[in-house]
C-alpha cells in the first residue's frame, strides 16, 4: 500500500541552528533516506524550497481563481518535503515516519488514493 509522508517543520528551527549543526542534521537525513530508500520502503520524495518561495492560486466557487505570493496557510510549521512509502499497512508507515531524525518535525502519514 501507498502513503504520503508530510514532512513539516519550523523553518526559524532551521535558521537559529548553526550551520554546523544544519550541516551534521542534513546528512542524517541523507542517510536516513538512503537507508529507507534502498529498503524500498520510500518510492519517491523531494525536499522543498522555503515557504516564502511559495504561491498559491485559490479556486473559488464561481471558478475565477486568485493568485497571491505565499503559502497556503500562516503557520508556524510548514511543509518543506514529501515521501511516497511503499508498504504494506498504516503500522509499518508509522514505524517509518516515527524514525524521522530531525528533531521538532512533525510527519502527517495519509493513504494514497489508487483507482483502477
Amino acid at each position: 500500500m501507498k502513503y504520503m509522508m508530510l514532512i513539516a517543520g519550523s523553518e526559524e528551527t532551521w535558521d537559529s541552528r548553526t550551520q554546523e549543526d544544519n550541516a551534521a542534521l542534513r546528512e542524517r537525513l541523507g542517510r536516513w533516506w538512503g537507508e529507507q530508500t534502498a529498503a524500498g520502503t520510500i518510492v519517491e520524495g523531494h525536499e522543498l524550497e522555503s515557504s516564502q518561495t511559495a504561491t498559491t492560486v485559490r479556486i473559488g466557487l464561481d471558478g475565477g481563481t486568485t493568485v497571491t505570493d505565499g503559502p497556503f496557510v500562516e503557520g508556524k510549521e510548514m511543509v518543506g518535503g514529501y515521501g511516497i512509502l511503499d508498504v504494506p499497512d498504516l503500522d509499518a508507515a508509522l514505524r517509518i515516519a516515527a524514525s524521522w531524525p530531525a528533531p521538532g518535525d512533525v510527519l502527517e502519514i495519509r493513504p494514497i488514493v489508487e483507482r483502477g
